[in-house]
């Protein structure tokens, strides 16, 4: 499980110190992919065969299934942590997400995110008056 928010910086290779807090759970190797919000999403290995399995399952039939795996997939990269815990994102997604030095990565439950360190703070800005209105429409998801 991933919770919390840790800002570092992504260095002009593209390398991103994960916190040490996820190395574990991590482990050696990990999928980095476009995330929605403008944001990349990391998954374990175990939690990406998930998600591609739903992705596989979609109905080619329907257009914006195939529109979704195919924006999915095609920006999906297997990345390996290296000794010092660092990530090398490809620079397709580097670019897609607007990572240039201070960056988030905020635990979401089954998942990572990375957020351009501007990004976030727009977002988290925009959605703070929003929030107990968020938690009052979703609390029959609690119980």
């Amino acid at each position: 499980m991933f919770m919390g928010e840790f800002e570092h910086n992504i260095d002009r290779k593209g390398r991103l110190i994960m916190p040490a807090k996820f190395r574990e759970e991590l482990g050696e190797r990990v999928v980095v992919n476009r995330g929605l919000d403008g944001c990349l999403y990391v998954y374990t290995m175990a939690e990406w065969e998930k998600v591609y399995a739903k992705l596989s399952a979609l109905p080619s039939t329907k257009k914006d299934a195939r529109m979704y795996q195919r924006m999915m997939l095609s920006k999906a990269s297997e990345c390996e942590m290296d000794s010092q815990g660092r990530i090398l994102i490809p620079s397709s997604l580097v670019a897609l997400a607007g990572l240039e030095k201070e960056c988030l990565i905020i635990g979401v439950a089954n998942h990572i995110e990375i957020w351009a360190k501007s990004t976030w703070e727009q977002l988290e800005e925009e959605q703070d008056g929003l929030f107990e209105e968020v938690a009052e429409n979703i609390t029959d998801l609690f119980g």
